[in-house]
């Protein structure tokens, strides 16, 4: 008469109390050997196949996919004929994988088709299950077969195997990556891959067109290093609102029409720019290096974004709330002119605490920009252009621009950035503003 053992979830080690079920390698009534696989189960650490130390016919098995099953709960009960595999053992591992024993199992070696057994027990019989069946009829052993060399397969870990299982790819046809040809995860997408893509017909191949690598170098590499620092270390926010900039153009087609030098869209930004941090110094400041404190600047010295011919540019105007509009038109053109011919000396392009941003000269309505570090505030412009706009309660076509107004949220909250570029907008909409802060 066969016996029926239980095995139950053995300690897979490293503390774990349980795994989950993945998928089950026999169903009940199979013939298996000892220390056959019978459950692929998944813990905390990796995937790997639980073999059973008993030889004979599965008579149950418990948990189905996707259910945890705690250590020393049953897996499955096997009918085991007398004197046949029961006594347990540990799964010796593929060449290349690590030992990893099951509590209270003893020494295997490989078995015939790859399959794992105990040394000295002899494979099930037929007759187990035949005494399954009909328990009074004796049963005749089968003569074991010669022994096979298994096929050695250097795969480690049990992720490689299942990737490898379920996309179908044959371990024995795949080339290892790693050290003594072990087979990684990256070798089975590859093969994967290669599965994928039918071969190309063989061509002679074309001359590549290689347009080679452009170091970044000299100011452009400095402005990529100012750049990422402010992206990384600053905090920046940005809030932005549309203005109408109708009496702003006509106040400047006024002045222009006097003798004496020209006044540009950007001179009266700029001056628009001086009085608003005189009512708002806190934002005419940088964070120290350390962040432990704010530095806060008696002076404006005034960035603004300019093209020259390695790029953009930064430009300083010195001092600029002692500027009368006049003379800063006048710098501004300097600097501007500089910049387009590449003459620009680094005391030029360095010492800022506000930076003015018209990108409305590219033809562009908004923006979001880096901050020039370490300042913290810039004020972007737009594009001035003709829109529908309610003036005076009546729909109109107005010269409308839209303002944007980034800022490093360490050195103020947005109640102190939005009212500066209200103030902003204010100028810009009422010009005449202006009068009573200067």
């Amino acid at each position: 008469m066969p016996v029926v053992r239980e095995f139950t979830l053995p300690d897979l080690g490293e503390g774990l109390t349980g795994a989950e079920v993945v998928r089950w390698m026999v169903e009940v009534g199979d013939v298996i050997a000892v220390d056959q696989p019978v459950v692929e189960v998944e813990t905390a650490k990796a995937v790997v196949e639980v073999p059973c130390p008993y030889g004979g016919v599965v008579t149950a098995r418990y948990g189905e996919p996707g259910e945890e099953v705690a250590v020393g709960a049953p897996l499955v009960t096997v009918a085991v004929a007398p004197g046949e595999g029961e006594q347990p053992l540990v799964a010796r591992p593929l060449a290349g994988e690590v030992e990893r024993p099951l509590v209270g199992y003893g020494v295997a070696e490989p078995d015939r088709g790859g399959r794992r057994r105990r040394v000295g027990v002899p494979a099930v019989s037929a007759a187990v299950s035949a005494a399954v069946a009909a328990p009074a009829a004796p049963a005749a052993p089968v003569a074991p077969a010669a022994p096979v060399a298994p096929v050695v397969v250097p795969v480690i870990s049990p992720l490689v195997r299942r990737a490898a299982r379920e996309q179908g790819i044959d371990l024995l046809s795949v080339t290892g990556s790693g050290p003594d040809g072990l087979i990684l995860r990256a070798d089975v997408e590859r093969a994967v891959a290669a599965r994928a893509v039918p071969a190309a017909p063989a061509a002679p191949a074309p001359a590549a067109a290689v347009e080679g690598v452009v170091p970044l170098r000299g100011l452009r590499r400095a402005v990529a290093e100012k750049l990422t620092r402010s992206h990384r270390e600053i905090p920046a926010a940005t809030c932005w609102v549309d203005a109408d900039a109708t009496e702003l153009m006509a106040l400047r087609r006024q002045l222009n029409a006097t003798p004496g030098p020209k006044v540009s869209v950007l001179a009266l930004l700029a001056r628009i720019c001086t009085v608003a941090l005189a009512r708002f110094p806190e934002l005419n400041s940088s964070v120290t290096e350390d962040g432990s404190g704010i530095l806060r600047h008696s002076a404006v010295h005034l960035g603004f974004a300019a093209q020259g011919e390695r790029g953009l540019v930064v430009p300083v105007v010195r001092d600029a709330q002692l500027l009368s509009t006049e003379q800063l038109g006048a710098e501004l053109g300097r600097l501007t002119e500089a910049a387009r011919v590449g003459s620009l000396t680094p005391a030029e392009l360095t010492g800022g605490t506000f930076t003015l941003n018209n990108y409305g000269v590219f033809g562009v309505d908004g923006s979001t920009p880096i901050l020039n570090h370490p300042e913290a505030a810039m004020l972007g412009v737009g594009r001035i252009v003709g829109k529908p706009w309610v003036h005076q309660g009546e729909l109109a076509v107005r010269e409308v621009t839209q303002l944007s107004f980034t800022f490093d949220h360490r050195v103020c909250d947005g109640g102190t950035a939005g009212g500066f570029l209200r103030f902003v907008a204010d100028c810009v909409e009422q010009p005449g503003m202006l009068l009573r802060q200067l």
